[in-house]
């Protein structure tokens, strides 16, 4: 799959970021773009304003991992950025292969039991597993309690974060911080279609959500990436009120390309008594069938 136009949009959106200021070059009085121009990015990289134009244009292919350095370095990119930088090199190159997600044959493909066995195992705090365009392909008991305004909708497809978040009106009473957890959930898609650049269910995703949200196709527009990790969200239960979370994100070794969240409340807080009142909730049988687990792929 062609992937110029990522790269082009990414390396100018990078070079916008960046004033002359920062990058320790005089600013003048005459510039008419944004950030950085071509030929300070290339002096930076010490390559020629040509071979960086090649590169900007969206040819990526044949580029070294030194000249990649070198322009990760005059850009100043963080360390997510310069990985998708080199996902995107990958791509172009064709060597991605190896280092992209396997690919699961067949969309409604079911895991492992031992899997969703794992899930239940975990009664503290919610717990599933995505994929990278946030599929919810399973999840233990709190979790779908948790996320139960997404599995109300009674889709037969895994439930998708990233559609919630952006075209159900509950996802901004949810998520307490609903405009930074849009640019959180924006930027890890992002990533992940750098690094999966052939993956048509995510393409159709992004087609659709940027056709239907003005929130999302701007957040896309700006290129922005970063990786999963861990952290603190605040949410906002319909059920048993404010919930603030830490979360870890784990990669799966034994499915490339899957990842287990598990949020978890700080003891001795109101947070970790909500998620004792989720559990219950949880445990009702009206509130059991109506989000059970999926299994999907």
């Amino acid at each position: 799959m062609d992937n110029r136009d990522q790269v082009r949009d990414f390396l100018i959106s990078r070079r916008a970021k960046i004033t002359p200021e920062r990058a320790g070059l005089p600013a003048g009085t005459r510039r008419r773009v944004k950030g950085l121009r071509r030929s300070e990015v290339a002096a930076l990289a010490d390559v020629s304003v040509e071979y960086y134009g090649k590169l900007e244009r969206g040819n990526l292919a044949g580029g070294s991992p030194g000249i990649l350095e070198a322009v990760a370095r005059a850009l100043q990119l963080d360390d997510a950025e310069r990985a998708h930088l080199l996902h995107l090199a990958q791509a172009a190159e064709g060597s991605d292969a190896l280092t992209r997600p396997r690919q699961r044959p067949g969309r409604q493909t079911p895991l492992h039991r031992s899997l969703q066995w794992t899930l239940d195992a975990i009664t503290a705090g919610p717990a599933y597993v995505s994929n990278g365009r946030l599929d919810v392909l399973a999840a233990n008991q709190l979790a779908r309690a948790f996320f139960s305004d997404v599995y109300a909708t009674g889709d037969p497809q895994p439930p998708n974060l990233v559609r919630y978040q952006f075209l159900d009106p509950a996802a901004r009473r949810f998520y307490l911080d609903w405009e930074l957890m849009a640019d959180v959930t924006v930027d890890v898609l992002r990533t992940e279609a750098g690094r999966d650049p052939r993956d048509k269910d995510l393409h159709d995703l992004v087609g659709e959500l940027s056709t239907r949200s003005d929130a999302f196709r701007t957040r896309w527009g700006a290129h922005n990436v970063r990786r999963p990790g861990t952290g603190t969200k605040r949410f906002h239960h319909p059920v048993v009120g404010d919930l603030t979370l830490a979360f870890e994100t784990l990669a799966m070794t034994a499915e490339p390309g899957l990842t287990l969240v598990i949020y978890s409340a700080e003891p001795g807080t109101a947070s970790e008594e909500n998620l004792w009142l989720l559990d219950s909730w949880a445990a009702s049988p009206d509130v059991s069938s109506s989000t059970r687990p999926l299994s999907a792929g």
